[in-house]
């Protein structure tokens, strides 16, 4: 079975001093961001590059299985926003936002078209993931190696409802210690059934590369895989700021000329259904797919949910215009 390799991109901004003595500080005023990168194409230098985006808490690792298939027709990369996964930490929390999130992106697609040529360019963003992609593609004039062709936004859109912030808010960026895997998966799903119907094993899977162990003399235990700093910016959103950066967004979506699906959660605390149905009327005209019995968010891992970024992604050209 294909495996990712693991790469990392220079992108400025300082990081924070390293957690572990055995990682090497990044360069002054830059720090690491990791990415994933599979490719079963046969050709390293494929030209059809595929990125796909995590959620606010999350990492590159939780589109294993969508990647898995993706990286038969293209080289997909699933990029550890930095303060997740096996990026490095920010020095300044205030960091953690969307221009820093976008700046790290438009430095990791350089490095990707120096490797190798792209010539087709996709994107998969999972609510925060899909906010960068808005801020990548509904922007004039930065500089891509080419134009974003086919954009999915999952559960995610202008209009972000504020009882959802309130409850993410509730747990991001609490500390807490696990004794082993099982026990944080079993944490990890009290906060997150809003994802809809998971087996035992798919959990599981998703949540291994959410944790990460810590050294003996701080107790040899699990931890989350992301810095606690995340929740900093975060928690001074008022409902206020909320709202007023709505007509910012929407600004973005409506100058976005990718073909767009969006998928929504039926039961989506987050995006609501008048805001995708706007969606798909205004700017790119979205597609818009549903999923019965998930909040927020699709996690991408279900057949239907997988069967649906396939197979747009991989439509001819010409065959989701309209």
């Amino acid at each position: 079975m294909i495996e990712p390799t693991l790469n990392y991109v220079l992108c400025p901004g300082p990081a924070a001093s390293p957690e572990t003595p055995d990682r090497a500080p990044a360069p002054a005023q830059q720090h690491r961001m990791a990415y994933w990168e599979w490719n079963a194409t046969g050709n390293p230098a494929h030209p059809h590059v595929i990125v796909c985006v995590h959620g606010l808490s999350r990492q590159g690792r939780d589109f294993d299985t969508l990647a898995r298939l993706l990286s038969q027709h293209a080289r997909v990369v699933c990029p550890d926003v930095v303060g997740r996964g096996r990026s490095d930490w920010l020095a300044d929390p205030m960091g953690y936002q969307i221009p820093q999130y976008a700046a790290d992106m438009l430095a990791l697609l350089a490095q990707l078209h120096q490797q190798a040529p792209i010539t087709t360019l996709d994107w998969v963003g999972t609510s925060m993931g899909g906010l960068i992609g808005m801020g990548i593609t509904g922007q004039q004039g930065l500089p891509l190696p080419v134009p974003v062709r086919r954009l999915v936004l999952n559960d995610v859109g202008p209009v972000i409802q504020w009882q959802a912030l309130q409850r993410i808010g509730q747990y991001l960026g609490q500390p807490a210690r696990f004794g082993s895997l099982q026990q944080a998966a079993d944490a990890m799903w009290a906060i997150s059934t809003s994802f809809g119907p998971h087996t035992p094993a798919q959990w599981l899977d998703l949540s291994r590369a959410m944790v990460r162990e810590l050294p003996q003399s701080a107790g040899g235990c699990l931890a989350l895989h992301y810095d606690p700093a995340i929740a900093v910016p975060f928690k001074t959103l008022t409902q206020e700021a909320a709202a007023a950066g709505e007509a910012a967004l929407w600004q973005l979506y409506d100058h976005i000329a990718a073909q767009t699906l969006l998928l929504r959660g039926a039961q989506s605390d987050l995006l609501s259904r008048e805001t995708s149905q706007a969606m798909a009327q205004r700017g790119p005209r979205a597609r818009v797919a549903e999923f019965e019995g998930v909040g927020h968010a699709p996690t991408l891992v279900t057949p239907d949910q997988v069967a649906a970024v396939t197979d747009f992604l991989l439509a001819a050209e010409g065959a989701v215009a309209g």
